[in-house]
């Protein structure tokens, strides 16, 4: 079974409030609506994941939606897999998943993405991030680098 986490349910929903907010405060799109019966269903039944398998069409392709909007691969384009480690040091990805990841499912695309984020062990989640953060800091308002001449 491929679960979607309720991570995801949460996010997708974030995703259409933000996209189609209410009119009324009350009244809910057509996509919220699925993604919340599914939420809640989850929560009643204490489970923290969805069989994408056996999703409510509507929710699936609200789901899915927001899915399209994500980055498909962790893919950092440095691949220690190439050269024999067992887990790419790069994404945090293991050798099958990254030899595999064409083929599989979003569901099971995104609990790759939860592990290894959980894990925040591959370097996308350390020095690439960091280097992100800095550079994101170091940009002016105008799209020049600080410091100004």
């Amino acid at each position: 079974m491929a679960g979607i986490h309720i991570t995801d349910i949460e996010a997708a929903i974030n995703h259409w409030r933000a996209r189609q907010p209410s009119p009324d405060g009350v009244t809910l799109g057509p996509e919220l609506r699925a993604l919340a019966e599914v939420y809640a269903l989850m929560v009643y039944y204490r489970t923290d994941e969805a069989d994408e398998h056996t999703m409510p069409r509507a929710a699936w392709a609200a789901w899915k939606a927001w899915y399209d909007t994500t980055p498909d691969t962790p893919c950092i384009a440095i691949c220690s897999t190439n050269q024999g480690d067992a887990i790419c040091k790069g994404c945090g990805r293991t050798h099958d998943e990254v030899t595999h990841w064409p083929a599989m499912t979003p569901g099971e695309k995104r609990a790759v993405w939860r592990r290894i984020t959980l894990e925040a062990s591959a370097w996308r989640f350390n020095v690439y991030a960091e280097r992100a953060v800095e550079q994101q800091g170091n940009t002016a308002p105008s799209g020049r680098t600080h410091p100004d001449p």
